[in-house]
């Protein structure tokens, strides 16, 4: 019987921080907007939108630069590594007889840009879902298990009746995570391979 695992992109599989930060300096200073990419990146799970918005982008701005981040973005890809164990973790599933899926708030097609880069093959991709809007997805694509690392992932996966799993990497710690609905918190995806074969035993 086929299963799939869901996962999350941004600080779930990669460390997008830096190349986030970037994008949204060069965009933000193009348009004279005062925002700090750095601060931005710290809280990535939501949409681009709202964590502009969040970090203080006048509203009348935040399309523009939306815009500007998208047209840019793929030139900081190559700065954006995988986290540790994220290639292991995506093996193990394999390994087990699964399908691999991509649930993410990222843009798609950015998204998209660095599965490409790291040489990832995956089963399926969804973007631009964020929080409760990653259950449908979860949903059509028969996801017994979601794996995030914001406390949005983890509502996604309970409204989903997926094994929600967390990743400490990202801005949520574990208590926030299992408040959300966590069934495991592990420190990262080193730890999911173990745990994936004790869970399918």
């Amino acid at each position: 019987m086929t299963w799939t695992v869901g996962f999350d992109l941004d600080m779930t599989l990669i460390n997008s921080q830096p190349g986030v930060a970037k994008a949204i300096d060069i965009a933000a200073a193009e348009l004279g907007v005062p925002i700090e990419g750095a601060r931005v990146a710290t809280r990535l799970g939501p949409p681009l939108p709202m964590l502009l918005a969040d970090a203080g982008a006048p509203e009348a701005s935040i399309p523009a630069l939306v815009a500007r981040y998208r047209e840019v973005y793929p030139t900081v890809v190559p700065l954006v590594p995988a986290l540790p164990g994220a290639a292991a973790a995506l093996a193990a599933v394999r390994a087990h007889g699964g399908r691999v899926l991509v649930v993410t708030g990222k843009h798609r097609p950015l998204a998209r840009l660095h599965l490409d880069e790291l040489g990832w093959q995956v089963d399926a991709l969804a973007g631009d879902l964020w929080s409760a809007d990653k259950a449908g997805a979860l949903r059509e694509h028969g996801a017994s298990i979601y794996v995030g690392d914001h406390t949005g992932d983890m509502r996604g996966a309970r409204l989903a009746r997926a094994h929600a799993v967390g990743v400490v990497t990202g801005p949520c710690d574990a208590g926030e995570l299992r408040a959300a609905g966590a069934d495991v918190v592990l420190a990262d995806l080193t730890e999911f391979p173990a745990w994936l074969d004790a869970y399918r035993s």
